[in-house]
């Protein structure tokens, strides 16, 4: 029989306690989604987005490249030069069918624009939208995130 001091130095066994993890996975989603609701999906930064009245909502993208007011081109978040925009789309067009959504900010000129969208045409890929956000009628407040296809 075991004597009482034997069970003061042994040791309890170990509990996972639930309630303070939960409430840690429910702080990290607050965080994240406070931290997304202002950038485009995929792009990883903030934009204007032009207004359209006649946009539509593309549910499969693959790629979406951000363009900001100065030209710079942003896929997830990271900055991409021409040159490794190109790569990337090669690399992933060697995987199969991409799909790829250009949002540029409401001030990116046009031209810019264009350029980004002939890097990705040149790896030939066919399948690319615009980002726009839906306008009412009247052009009053915009629903952002919905996307106008650019067909050929």
């Amino acid at each position: 029989m075991r004597s009482r001091t034997d069970r003061y130095f042994e040791a309890d066994k170990a509990r996972i306690e639930v309630i303070p993890m939960i409430d840690i996975m429910m702080f990290l989603l607050v965080f994240f989604i406070m931290i997304t609701i202002d950038t485009i999906a995929g792009s990883g930064i903030a934009l204007d987005l032009p207004g359209s009245k006649t946009t539509q909502v593309i549910k499969d993208t693959q790629i979406t490249i951000g363009v900001q007011k100065d030209g710079a081109m942003f896929i997830q978040g990271k900055p991409h030069t021409p040159e490794e925009l190109t790569a990337r789309l090669k690399a992933d067009k060697e995987k199969g069918k991409v799909d790829v959504v250009i949002a540029g900010d409401k001030e990116v000129p046009l031209q810019k624009l264009l350029d980004v969208m002939d890097i990705v045409r040149a790896e030939g890929i066919q399948s690319v939208g615009i980002a726009a956000s839906k306008t009412a009628p009247a052009d009053a407040a915009a629903t952002p995130a919905t996307t106008t296809p650019a067909k050929k």
